[in-house]
């Protein structure tokens, strides 16, 4: 039987978890601008240096932004970072919404991640991210290794 050479397009479900991770990392973006210029424009406190607390806020923002652009362009790399960076953020949502007492931010941001992951779970993020053909099952697809394995299968008939 012949199948296409070609990954399948990339599901809605893969999308929209790219703009749903890559929201909150615009958000660490421009909290860490906003301390930035908050800490630049008062007196130094002692112990505080507000160039690292930018920088941490910065790594973070492009992480997410890494895996968000990645999902959004359909790159299957991104689909792990993307699921870390739900997690993170139904963590933070938690953390928000309990033991700091604001819900406010937790309710969303958790919401946020919490659909993200479901999102990237759903059948057809699945498929996509497995190379899933029409005819096959999804553990069919696993031990042939995914797109990988048909990059493979590909290359091994280009020997031949």
């Amino acid at each position: 039987m012949s199948h296409p050479e070609t990954p399948p397009p990339t599901p809605i479900e893969v999308r929209l978890a790219g703009v749903l991770t890559g929201l909150p990392g615009l958000g660490l973006l421009a909290f860490g601008v906003a301390l930035l210029v908050h800490g630049l424009n008062n007196p130094p406190i002692p112990g505080n240096n507000v160039w690292a607390e930018f920088g941490t806020y910065a790594v973070l923002a492009v992480i997410f932004l890494a895996a968000s652009t990645g999902l959004l362009l359909g790159q299957l790399w991104a689909r792990s970072p993307g699921v870390v960076v739900a997690l993170l953020l139904i963590g933070v949502g938690w953390y928000l919404l309990g033991p700091s007492g604001q819900p406010l931010w937790g309710v969303p941001i958790g919401l946020c991640g919490l659909a993200a992951l479901v999102l990237l779970f759903r059948r057809p993020a699945r498929a996509w991210a497995l190379g899933l053909h029409d005819d096959e099952t999804e553990e069919e697809a696993a031990e042939r290794g995914g797109l990988a394995g048909r990059r493979a299968e590909r290359e091994r008939r280009e020997r031949e």
